[in-house]
């Protein structure tokens, strides 16, 4: 019997031509392709519908949605109260304003005339006194001073000595350290652009700056503050500290490359890179890291050199989420059951954050490993391709998924990570990337300083006026420190 070919009998006479076995040939073929489809169906819906929920994408790139379900049921209801709400949770304590911490003027505020005789005169002492603390805007928070240095001649010895400049400028730099620290502060914290930076200037100085002036600025910065960030790059490879790494795409010239970020609760490293390859965890690292590494389940991460690792939960549960929502066998039961078994992990760590008992907690750690192997038991036969892959992970990488079980006082995500992340990727969606790998590195060394900074509980601002002086003064001794309890 000759090949069929079904593209071509699509006309009804040649079909009536053909014989049974020939039209029987046809129908289990298109029924073969059929399935075929609609598995790729299948997959580009669930590719489709990922989100940050159920898959590693940034909730950055979720898209707002118009609902088209119907109205939610009693039972809807019930199930949905469960969530945590928005706003503030049973038993945070609040907090009220009292007061600023200082205050810089006084104004007494005294009747000049009686409101009900209209005469003038008052008892000197007051019966009662109304106090109000208020934060103002004032009149002029940008003056411009002119100032004049002096070069004197000594009625003694007949030699000139010139004023010194005050601490306050730079010769040679129209504006001043501290307005010059704040432009920093406001362009790669606050995301203000440019030219918003002019208009701001105007607005609260009254002054015209051209945009090459502050561009120049936050080179400027940049410059006074590389030193610093250099310093601590190098700490951390000698160091070694537990850290958590990320990394997230950044346009350069309409290329992608990649910004990574190296942090702990005390400070936060950000490095431009070309690629997302283990050559830029080792360029950093080194090619192997004694310290303990928090990270997700890329595979750069998979086989690297490490004291310790710690893999994200949290991605886990993305994982369990989204093989819920594809289809297989026994696919929905499986993600189940461990997205429960995550969830009770994330509570009973946070338990012992709040209590630190380490004896309650050492005893459900060894009570939820044994659920755990439980679980795998009872599933890894029965799983399909997609969930075989994600329980033979849990049993390869078990001691990266549950550090935390035998070291509490590493999380068991890498949330640190991608919170020092958003800085950087506002930043990035604001400026639209970098137009070179230069000014990408300025921009990761900016970052670093002003994450750093809130990291150890520091004015950003001070740090930027304190390195631009001390580029002036070009002395490596009044250079400030990012390093953790060695800051000056």
């Amino acid at each position: 019997m000759s090949e069929i070919k079904l593209g071509s009998l699509l006309n009804r006479d040649e079909l009536n031509q053909l014989s049974k076995e020939e039209l029987v040939d046809i129908v289990l073929t298109q029924h073969e392709r059929l399935q075929q489809l609609e598995q790729e169906i299948e997959k580009l819906k669930l590719s489709r519908d990922l989100d940050s929920k159920t898959s590693s994408k940034p909730p950055s790139t979720d898209l707002l949605k118009k609902s088209e379900k119907p109205k939610p049921t009693e039972s809807d209801e019930k199930r949905n109260s469960k969530k945590r709400k928005p706003g503030g949770q049973p038993g945070h304590k609040g907090k009220t304003r009292k007061g600023f911490a200082k205050i810089d003027r006084i104004e007494i505020l005294q009747p000049s005339i009686c409101s009900h005789c209209g005469q003038e005169e008052f008892l000197a002492k007051p019966l009662k006194v109304d106090s109000k603390q208020v934060a103002q805007l004032v009149e002029k928070p940008i003056e411009v001073v002119e100032y004049h240095r002096h070069h004197c001649q000594c009625r003694n010895c007949g030699k000139v000595t010139s004023g010194s400049w005050p601490s306050e400028m730079i010769p040679g730099q129209d504006l001043g350290v501290r307005l010059q620290a704040f432009l920093g502060w406001i362009g790669n914290y606050g995301h203000l652009p440019y030219e918003k930076q002019q208009e701001m200037l105007w607005e609260l100085g009254k002054i015209e700056i051209g945009i090459g002036t502050i561009v120049a600025t936050n080179q400027r910065v940049e410059t006074a503050i590389n030193p610093s960030v250099e310093k601590l790059s190098q700490w951390v490879k000698t160091e070694q500290p537990p850290i958590h790494v990320d990394e997230t795409p950044w346009p350069v010239k309409g290329v992608k490359e990649w910004l990574w970020v190296f942090t702990n609760k005390d400070f936060c490293l950000f490095r431009a890179a070309d690629t997302r390859s283990r050559a830029e965890l080792e360029a950093q690292l080194g090619s192997e890291y004694g310290g303990v590494l928090s990270s997700d389940d890329l595979s750069v991460y998979n086989g690297y050199p490490v004291i310790a690792q710690q893999k994200c939960l949290a991605h886990l549960h993305r994982h369990f989420e989204r093989l819920i929502k594809t289809p297989g066998l026994h696919n929905q039961a499986i993600g189940e059951a461990f997205k429960d078994l995550i969830a009770q992990a994330f509570e009973h760590y946070r338990i012992w954050q709040e209590n630190a008992d380490m004896a309650v907690y050492r005893h459900w750690a060894t009570e939820f490993q044994d659920k755990v192997q439980l679980a795998l038991q009872k599933w890894s036969e029965k799983a399909g391709y997609e969930a075989g892959k994600l329980l033979r992970s849990l049993q390869l990488k078990a001691d990266q998924w549950w550090y935390f079980l035998r070291n509490p006082h590493i999380p068991p995500d890498n949330n640190l990570a991608e919170r020092s992340l958003r800085l950087a990727i506002t930043k990035r969606k604001v400026s639209g990337g970098s137009r070179s790998m230069e000014r990408f590195q300025q921009t990761a060394n900016l970052l670093t300083v002003v994450q750093t900074c809130r990291r150890q509980g520091r004015s950003v601002i001070d740090f930027f006026e304190q390195s631009l002086v001390a580029k002036a003064r070009t002395t490596d001794s009044s250079v400030p420190s990012l390093i953790p309890n060695l800051q000056t």
